[in-house]
Protein backbone atom coordinates (compact mmCIF):
# COMPACT_ATOMS: atom_id res chain seq x y z
CA UNK A 1 0.00 0.00 0.00
CA UNK A 2 1.36 3.40 -0.98
CA UNK A 3 1.62 5.95 1.85
CA UNK A 4 -0.61 9.00 2.13
CA UNK A 5 0.55 12.59 2.48
CA UNK A 6 -0.58 15.15 5.07
CA UNK A 7 -2.42 17.88 3.16
CA UNK A 8 -3.95 20.16 5.83
CA UNK A 9 -3.68 20.48 9.61
CA UNK A 10 -6.18 22.32 11.78
CA UNK A 11 -5.96 21.69 15.49
CA UNK A 12 -6.80 17.97 15.98
CA UNK A 13 -8.12 17.48 12.44
CA UNK A 14 -5.58 16.32 9.85
CA UNK A 15 -6.47 15.65 6.22
CA UNK A 16 -4.39 12.99 4.49
CA UNK A 17 -4.45 12.30 0.74
CA UNK A 18 -4.07 8.68 -0.42
CA UNK A 19 -3.38 8.21 -4.15
CA UNK A 20 -3.58 4.42 -4.07
CA UNK A 21 -6.30 3.06 -1.79
CA UNK A 22 -8.14 5.03 0.87
CA UNK A 23 -8.13 3.60 4.41
CA UNK A 24 -11.26 2.24 6.06
CA UNK A 25 -13.41 4.29 8.43
CA UNK A 26 -12.11 3.77 11.97
CA UNK A 27 -8.71 2.60 10.74
CA UNK A 28 -5.57 3.72 12.56
CA UNK A 29 -2.86 5.34 10.40
CA UNK A 30 0.64 6.35 11.52
CA UNK A 31 2.62 9.47 10.54
CA UNK A 32 6.26 8.98 9.49
CA UNK A 33 7.78 11.31 12.09
CA UNK A 34 9.93 10.91 15.20
CA UNK A 35 6.91 10.24 17.44
CA UNK A 36 5.07 7.96 14.96
CA UNK A 37 1.93 9.99 15.58
CA UNK A 38 -1.22 7.89 15.66
CA UNK A 39 -4.27 9.16 13.76
CA UNK A 40 -7.80 7.75 13.58
CA UNK A 41 -9.74 7.96 10.30
CA UNK A 42 -13.01 9.75 11.10
CA UNK A 43 -14.52 10.18 7.62
CA UNK A 44 -13.61 10.04 3.93
CA UNK A 45 -13.92 12.76 1.30
CA UNK A 46 -13.86 12.43 -2.53
CA UNK A 47 -10.44 12.24 -4.15
CA UNK A 48 -8.91 9.80 -1.64
CA UNK A 49 -8.89 12.33 1.22
CA UNK A 50 -9.11 10.84 4.72
CA UNK A 51 -10.15 13.18 7.53
CA UNK A 52 -8.20 11.97 10.57
CA UNK A 53 -8.22 12.83 14.27
CA UNK A 54 -4.99 13.40 16.19
CA UNK A 55 -5.46 10.99 19.11
CA UNK A 56 -2.58 12.19 21.29
CA UNK A 57 -2.57 15.95 20.50
CA UNK A 58 0.86 15.65 18.90
CA UNK A 59 1.64 18.99 17.25
CA UNK A 60 4.89 17.80 15.63
CA UNK A 61 2.91 16.66 12.56
CA UNK A 62 3.69 18.87 9.56
CA UNK A 63 2.21 19.34 6.12
CA UNK A 64 3.84 17.07 3.52
CA UNK A 65 4.71 14.23 5.93
CA UNK A 66 3.94 10.71 4.74
CA UNK A 67 1.35 8.55 6.51
CA UNK A 68 1.28 4.74 6.58
CA UNK A 69 -1.85 2.59 6.76
CA UNK A 70 -1.94 -0.14 9.43
CA UNK A 71 -4.95 -2.07 8.16
CA UNK A 72 -6.14 -2.23 11.77
CA UNK A 73 -8.77 -0.43 13.80
CA UNK A 74 -8.24 1.12 17.21
CA UNK A 75 -7.46 -1.91 19.36
CA UNK A 76 -7.18 -2.25 23.13
CA UNK A 77 -5.91 -5.25 25.15
CA UNK A 78 -8.58 -7.60 26.54
CA UNK A 79 -8.56 -10.56 28.90
CA UNK A 80 -7.99 -11.40 32.57
CA UNK A 81 -4.84 -9.22 32.73
CA UNK A 82 -7.01 -6.07 32.44
CA UNK A 83 -8.85 -6.72 35.74
CA UNK A 84 -7.68 -4.42 38.52
CA UNK A 85 -6.00 -2.05 36.07
CA UNK A 86 -6.67 1.55 34.94
CA UNK A 87 -6.48 2.46 31.24
CA UNK A 88 -6.94 5.47 29.03
CA UNK A 89 -9.06 5.48 25.86
CA UNK A 90 -6.23 3.85 23.87
CA UNK A 91 -5.78 0.98 26.31
CA UNK A 92 -2.57 2.41 27.79
CA UNK A 93 -2.09 1.93 31.58
CA UNK A 94 -2.54 4.90 33.92
CA UNK A 95 -1.56 3.09 37.15
CA UNK A 96 2.24 3.21 36.83
CA UNK A 97 2.29 -0.50 36.03
CA UNK A 98 3.76 -1.98 32.83
CA UNK A 99 1.55 -2.12 29.72
CA UNK A 100 -0.20 -5.37 28.86
CA UNK A 101 1.93 -6.86 26.12
CA UNK A 102 3.23 -10.15 24.77
CA UNK A 103 2.45 -12.67 22.05
CA UNK A 104 -0.55 -14.16 23.88
CA UNK A 105 -2.29 -10.85 24.59
CA UNK A 106 -5.63 -10.57 22.81
CA UNK A 107 -6.81 -7.24 21.42
CA UNK A 108 -10.22 -5.95 20.31
CA UNK A 109 -11.22 -3.21 17.88
CA UNK A 110 -13.32 -0.84 19.99
CA UNK A 111 -15.37 0.44 17.03
CA UNK A 112 -16.36 -3.05 15.88
CA UNK A 113 -19.85 -3.80 17.20
CA UNK A 114 -20.45 -7.50 18.01
CA UNK A 115 -23.32 -9.21 16.16
CA UNK A 116 -26.67 -9.30 17.89
CA UNK A 117 -28.42 -12.55 18.72
CA UNK A 118 -31.92 -12.92 17.30
CA UNK A 119 -32.79 -15.85 19.58
CA UNK A 120 -32.08 -14.11 22.91
CA UNK A 121 -34.95 -14.27 25.38
CA UNK A 122 -35.18 -11.85 28.29
CA UNK A 123 -34.93 -13.73 31.56
CA UNK A 124 -37.15 -13.10 34.57
CA UNK A 125 -36.22 -9.71 36.12
CA UNK A 126 -33.69 -10.09 38.92
CA UNK A 127 -33.48 -7.30 41.51
CA UNK A 128 -30.03 -6.39 42.80
CA UNK A 129 -30.11 -4.97 46.33
CA UNK A 130 -28.10 -1.75 46.73
CA UNK A 131 -28.65 -1.12 50.46
CA UNK A 132 -29.57 2.51 49.62
CA UNK A 133 -33.21 3.00 50.66
CA UNK A 134 -34.19 5.70 48.20
CA UNK A 135 -32.82 3.72 45.22
CA UNK A 136 -34.17 0.32 46.25
CA UNK A 137 -37.63 1.83 46.75
CA UNK A 138 -38.09 4.37 43.93
CA UNK A 139 -35.76 3.00 41.24
CA UNK A 140 -35.26 -0.75 41.81
CA UNK A 141 -31.89 -1.90 40.53
CA UNK A 142 -32.72 -4.64 38.01
CA UNK A 143 -30.05 -6.81 36.41
CA UNK A 144 -29.37 -5.90 32.77
CA UNK A 145 -31.14 -2.53 32.91
CA UNK A 146 -29.99 1.12 32.88
CA UNK A 147 -30.21 3.65 35.70
CA UNK A 148 -29.39 7.35 35.35
CA UNK A 149 -28.36 9.70 38.16
CA UNK A 150 -29.21 13.20 36.97
CA UNK A 151 -28.22 16.47 38.64
CA UNK A 152 -26.31 19.73 38.42
CA UNK A 153 -22.81 20.38 39.71
CA UNK A 154 -22.05 19.53 43.33
CA UNK A 155 -25.29 17.75 44.30
CA UNK A 156 -23.71 14.34 44.95
CA UNK A 157 -23.77 12.32 41.70
CA UNK A 158 -20.25 10.94 42.11
CA UNK A 159 -20.68 10.17 45.84
CA UNK A 160 -23.89 8.21 45.12
CA UNK A 161 -22.13 6.31 42.31
CA UNK A 162 -19.20 5.45 44.60
CA UNK A 163 -21.63 4.22 47.26
CA UNK A 164 -23.35 1.98 44.68
CA UNK A 165 -19.96 0.58 43.64
CA UNK A 166 -19.09 -0.02 47.31
CA UNK A 167 -22.39 -1.75 48.13
CA UNK A 168 -22.91 -3.81 44.99
CA UNK A 169 -19.37 -4.60 43.87
CA UNK A 170 -18.34 -5.93 47.28
CA UNK A 171 -20.57 -8.96 46.74
CA UNK A 172 -17.86 -10.19 44.36
CA UNK A 173 -20.42 -11.42 41.84
CA UNK A 174 -19.68 -10.51 38.23
CA UNK A 175 -17.28 -7.79 37.22
CA UNK A 176 -17.44 -4.03 37.80
CA UNK A 177 -16.41 -1.38 35.28
CA UNK A 178 -15.90 2.28 36.03
CA UNK A 179 -15.49 4.83 33.25
CA UNK A 180 -14.55 8.43 33.98
CA UNK A 181 -15.57 10.66 31.07
CA UNK A 182 -14.41 14.27 31.23
CA UNK A 183 -14.64 14.48 35.02
CA UNK A 184 -12.13 15.77 37.59
CA UNK A 185 -8.83 13.91 37.94
CA UNK A 186 -9.18 14.18 41.74
CA UNK A 187 -12.41 12.15 41.67
CA UNK A 188 -10.78 9.37 39.68
CA UNK A 189 -7.86 9.22 42.11
CA UNK A 190 -10.20 9.14 45.13
CA UNK A 191 -12.24 6.33 43.60
CA UNK A 192 -9.10 4.29 42.88
CA UNK A 193 -7.87 4.72 46.47
CA UNK A 194 -11.33 3.86 47.87
CA UNK A 195 -11.53 0.64 45.84
CA UNK A 196 -7.94 -0.25 46.76
CA UNK A 197 -8.55 0.24 50.50
CA UNK A 198 -11.68 -1.92 50.38
CA UNK A 199 -10.00 -4.65 48.29
CA UNK A 200 -12.45 -4.19 45.39
CA UNK A 201 -9.89 -3.73 42.59
CA UNK A 202 -9.68 -7.50 42.08
CA UNK A 203 -13.16 -7.38 40.49
CA UNK A 204 -12.91 -3.99 38.76
CA UNK A 205 -11.70 -2.59 35.41
CA UNK A 206 -11.26 1.17 35.13
CA UNK A 207 -11.02 3.57 32.20
CA UNK A 208 -10.35 7.29 32.48
CA UNK A 209 -10.50 10.09 29.92
CA UNK A 210 -10.63 12.98 32.35
CA UNK A 211 -11.13 16.68 31.67
CA UNK A 212 -7.41 17.22 30.96
CA UNK A 213 -7.60 14.99 27.85
CA UNK A 214 -8.48 16.14 24.34
CA UNK A 215 -12.07 15.65 23.06
CA UNK A 216 -11.02 12.69 20.89
CA UNK A 217 -9.95 10.66 23.92
CA UNK A 218 -12.89 11.85 26.04
CA UNK A 219 -15.33 10.71 23.34
CA UNK A 220 -13.59 7.34 22.88
CA UNK A 221 -13.02 6.31 26.50
CA UNK A 222 -16.63 5.18 27.02
CA UNK A 223 -16.50 3.15 23.80
CA UNK A 224 -13.22 1.51 24.90
CA UNK A 225 -14.73 0.54 28.26
CA UNK A 226 -17.91 -0.81 26.65
CA UNK A 227 -15.79 -2.82 24.21
CA UNK A 228 -13.92 -4.56 27.04
CA UNK A 229 -17.21 -5.13 28.90
CA UNK A 230 -18.63 -6.80 25.76
CA UNK A 231 -15.56 -9.06 25.62
CA UNK A 232 -16.03 -10.28 29.21
CA UNK A 233 -19.78 -10.70 28.65
CA UNK A 234 -19.43 -12.68 25.42
CA UNK A 235 -16.18 -14.61 25.90
CA UNK A 236 -16.16 -15.17 29.68
CA UNK A 237 -19.97 -15.16 30.21
CA UNK A 238 -19.68 -12.56 32.98
CA UNK A 239 -22.40 -10.34 34.39
CA UNK A 240 -21.13 -6.75 34.22
CA UNK A 241 -21.87 -3.74 36.43
CA UNK A 242 -21.00 -0.72 34.31
CA UNK A 243 -20.62 2.69 35.98
CA UNK A 244 -20.12 5.78 33.82
CA UNK A 245 -19.39 9.25 35.19
CA UNK A 246 -20.38 11.40 33.28
CA UNK A 247 -22.49 10.67 30.18
CA UNK A 248 -23.13 14.36 29.50
CA UNK A 249 -19.37 14.83 29.09
CA UNK A 250 -19.44 12.17 26.35
CA UNK A 251 -21.93 14.29 24.40
CA UNK A 252 -19.91 17.40 25.21
CA UNK A 253 -16.72 15.80 23.81
CA UNK A 254 -18.59 14.75 20.65
CA UNK A 255 -19.87 18.30 20.34
CA UNK A 256 -16.33 19.71 20.55
CA UNK A 257 -15.23 17.29 17.82
CA UNK A 258 -18.20 18.30 15.71
CA UNK A 259 -17.14 21.95 16.01
CA UNK A 260 -13.56 21.36 14.87
CA UNK A 261 -14.86 19.14 12.03
CA UNK A 262 -16.99 22.10 10.81
CA UNK A 263 -20.31 20.29 11.19
CA UNK A 264 -23.43 22.45 11.34
CA UNK A 265 -24.93 22.19 14.85
CA UNK A 266 -28.42 20.86 15.50
CA UNK A 267 -31.25 23.10 16.70
CA UNK A 268 -30.29 22.74 20.39
CA UNK A 269 -26.70 23.78 19.74
CA UNK A 270 -25.27 20.26 19.96
CA UNK A 271 -23.68 18.16 17.21
CA UNK A 272 -26.05 17.06 14.41
CA UNK A 273 -25.35 13.40 15.25
CA UNK A 274 -26.25 13.70 18.96
CA UNK A 275 -29.05 11.11 18.86
CA UNK A 276 -27.05 8.51 16.93
CA UNK A 277 -23.97 9.13 19.12
CA UNK A 278 -25.99 8.42 22.27
CA UNK A 279 -27.99 5.57 20.71
CA UNK A 280 -24.97 3.63 19.39
CA UNK A 281 -23.24 3.75 22.78
CA UNK A 282 -26.36 2.89 24.78
CA UNK A 283 -27.28 -0.01 22.47
CA UNK A 284 -23.91 -1.60 23.20
CA UNK A 285 -24.69 -1.56 26.93
CA UNK A 286 -27.04 -4.50 26.44
CA UNK A 287 -27.49 -8.07 27.63
CA UNK A 288 -27.55 -11.28 25.62
CA UNK A 289 -27.56 -15.05 26.19
CA UNK A 290 -23.92 -14.91 27.33
CA UNK A 291 -24.31 -12.40 30.16
CA UNK A 292 -25.75 -9.08 31.26
CA UNK A 293 -24.55 -5.48 31.42
CA UNK A 294 -26.25 -3.44 34.14
CA UNK A 295 -25.33 0.23 33.85
CA UNK A 296 -25.41 3.20 36.19
CA UNK A 297 -24.80 6.49 34.41
CA UNK A 298 -24.45 9.94 35.93
CA UNK A 299 -25.68 12.83 33.81
CA UNK A 300 -24.60 16.38 34.51
CA UNK A 301 -27.40 18.91 34.00
CA UNK A 302 -26.08 22.24 32.65
CA UNK A 303 -27.55 25.18 34.59
CA UNK A 304 -29.88 22.66 36.38
CA UNK A 305 -32.01 22.57 33.20
CA UNK A 306 -33.57 19.10 32.83
CA UNK A 307 -34.98 20.08 29.42
CA UNK A 308 -31.48 20.39 27.91
CA UNK A 309 -31.43 18.43 24.58
CA UNK A 310 -28.41 16.32 25.60
CA UNK A 311 -29.97 15.40 28.95
CA UNK A 312 -33.22 14.47 27.19
CA UNK A 313 -31.40 12.36 24.57
CA UNK A 314 -29.63 10.30 27.25
CA UNK A 315 -32.66 10.14 29.52
CA UNK A 316 -34.80 8.47 26.83
CA UNK A 317 -32.42 5.47 26.81
CA UNK A 318 -32.76 4.77 30.54
CA UNK A 319 -35.15 2.56 32.51
CA UNK A 320 -34.89 4.51 35.76
CA UNK A 321 -34.00 8.13 36.50
CA UNK A 322 -32.81 9.39 39.89
CA UNK A 323 -33.02 13.19 39.97
CA UNK A 324 -30.73 14.94 42.44
CA UNK A 325 -31.94 18.39 43.49
CA UNK A 326 -29.98 21.40 44.71
CA UNK A 327 -33.05 22.47 46.71
CA UNK A 328 -33.08 19.13 48.58
CA UNK A 329 -29.30 19.31 49.12
CA UNK A 330 -29.71 22.76 50.72
CA UNK A 331 -32.09 21.19 53.26
CA UNK A 332 -29.22 18.94 54.41
CA UNK A 333 -30.77 15.72 53.07
CA UNK A 334 -28.32 13.16 51.63
CA UNK A 335 -28.59 11.66 49.09
CA UNK A 336 -30.30 14.79 47.74
CA UNK A 337 -32.94 12.92 45.71
CA UNK A 338 -35.98 14.75 44.37
CA UNK A 339 -38.56 12.11 45.31
CA UNK A 340 -41.29 13.58 43.08
CA UNK A 341 -39.28 13.76 39.85
CA UNK A 342 -37.46 10.45 40.32
CA UNK A 343 -39.12 7.83 38.09
CA UNK A 344 -38.72 4.20 37.02
CA UNK A 345 -40.43 2.05 34.41
CA UNK A 346 -39.39 -1.00 36.48
CA UNK A 347 -41.67 -0.17 39.42
CA UNK A 348 -44.24 -2.79 38.45
CA UNK A 349 -45.85 -5.64 40.47
CA UNK A 350 -44.35 -8.25 38.13
CA UNK A 351 -40.84 -7.01 38.98
CA UNK A 352 -40.92 -5.69 42.56
CA UNK A 353 -43.91 -7.61 43.94
CA UNK A 354 -47.34 -6.47 45.10
CA UNK A 355 -46.27 -5.16 48.54
CA UNK A 356 -43.54 -2.90 47.11
CA UNK A 357 -45.77 -1.66 44.28
CA UNK A 358 -48.73 -0.80 46.57
CA UNK A 359 -46.41 1.00 49.00
CA UNK A 360 -44.86 2.99 46.13
CA UNK A 361 -48.30 4.21 45.00
CA UNK A 362 -49.19 5.24 48.58
CA UNK A 363 -45.85 6.99 49.12
CA UNK A 364 -46.10 8.92 45.85
CA UNK A 365 -49.62 10.05 46.77
CA UNK A 366 -48.40 11.28 50.18
CA UNK A 367 -45.46 13.13 48.64
CA UNK A 368 -47.66 14.80 46.03
CA UNK A 369 -50.04 15.90 48.78
CA UNK A 370 -47.09 17.15 50.85
CA UNK A 371 -45.96 19.39 47.98
CA UNK A 372 -49.41 20.94 47.57
CA UNK A 373 -49.85 21.40 51.34
CA UNK A 374 -46.50 23.18 51.68
CA UNK A 375 -47.82 26.14 49.72
CA UNK A 376 -50.96 26.32 51.86
CA UNK A 377 -48.96 26.04 55.13
CA UNK A 378 -46.70 28.90 53.99
CA UNK A 379 -49.80 31.14 53.94
CA UNK A 380 -52.09 29.97 56.77
CA UNK A 381 -49.85 27.74 58.93
CA UNK A 382 -49.99 24.02 59.73
CA UNK A 383 -52.51 24.38 62.58
CA UNK A 384 -55.25 25.48 60.15
CA UNK A 385 -55.14 22.15 58.27
CA UNK A 386 -57.73 19.45 58.84
CA UNK A 387 -56.66 16.56 61.15
CA UNK A 388 -56.41 14.20 58.14
CA UNK A 389 -54.21 16.63 56.18
CA UNK A 390 -52.03 17.24 59.24
CA UNK A 391 -51.54 13.49 59.66
CA UNK A 392 -50.61 13.01 55.98
CA UNK A 393 -48.26 15.99 56.11
CA UNK A 394 -46.49 14.53 59.16
CA UNK A 395 -46.20 11.12 57.48
CA UNK A 396 -44.66 12.69 54.37
CA UNK A 397 -42.11 14.59 56.49
CA UNK A 398 -41.16 11.34 58.23
CA UNK A 399 -40.77 9.60 54.86
CA UNK A 400 -38.48 12.32 53.52
CA UNK A 401 -36.26 11.99 56.60
CA UNK A 402 -36.40 8.18 56.38
CA UNK A 403 -34.98 8.22 52.85
CA UNK A 404 -31.99 10.25 54.04
CA UNK A 405 -29.03 7.93 54.63
CA UNK A 406 -25.37 8.03 55.69
CA UNK A 407 -22.87 6.76 53.12
CA UNK A 408 -19.98 4.36 53.67
CA UNK A 409 -17.75 6.26 51.24
CA UNK A 410 -18.04 9.49 53.27
CA UNK A 411 -17.15 7.90 56.64
CA UNK A 412 -13.59 9.25 56.48
CA UNK A 413 -14.84 12.77 55.75
CA UNK A 414 -17.60 13.24 58.33
CA UNK A 415 -16.84 10.49 60.85
CA UNK A 416 -20.42 9.17 60.60
CA UNK A 417 -20.74 5.43 60.05
CA UNK A 418 -22.42 4.42 56.77
CA UNK A 419 -25.67 2.44 56.65
CA UNK A 420 -26.72 -0.55 54.58
CA UNK A 421 -30.47 -1.24 54.72
CA UNK A 422 -31.83 -4.47 53.27
CA UNK A 423 -34.84 -4.31 50.96
CA UNK A 424 -37.07 -6.17 53.43
CA UNK A 425 -36.14 -3.81 56.30
CA UNK A 426 -36.68 -0.80 54.04
CA UNK A 427 -40.20 -1.92 53.08
CA UNK A 428 -41.05 -2.63 56.72
CA UNK A 429 -39.80 0.78 57.78
CA UNK A 430 -41.96 2.52 55.15
CA UNK A 431 -44.98 0.45 56.08
CA UNK A 432 -44.63 1.49 59.75
CA UNK A 433 -44.63 5.18 58.76
CA UNK A 434 -47.63 5.22 56.44
CA UNK A 435 -49.95 2.75 58.18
Amino acid sequence: MNPGVVRTIRDLVIQVVFDDQSPELGEVVVVDNAKHTVLLVDNLLPGGVAVCLNLLTDYTVQKGMTVQRTGKGMEIPVGEATIGRIFDALGRPLDDQPPISGENVKTKDILKIPPRSSSFKIAKPQILETGIKVIDFFTPFVKGRKIGIIGGAGVGKTVLTMELIHNIAKSGEGLSFFTGIGERIREGHELYETLKERDLLKNTCMFFGQMNENPVQRSLVAISAVSLAEYFRDEHHKDILFFADNMYRFVQAKNELSTILDQVPAEGGYEPTIFSDVKVLQDRLSSNENGSITSVQTIYVPADDLSDPAVQAIQHELDSIIVLSRKVAEEGIRPAVDLIRTTSSLLAPSIVGDQHYVLSVQVQALLQKYESLRNIIAIIGENELSPADRADYAKAKKLIQYFSQNMHVTEDLNGVKGEYVSRADMLSGIEEIIV
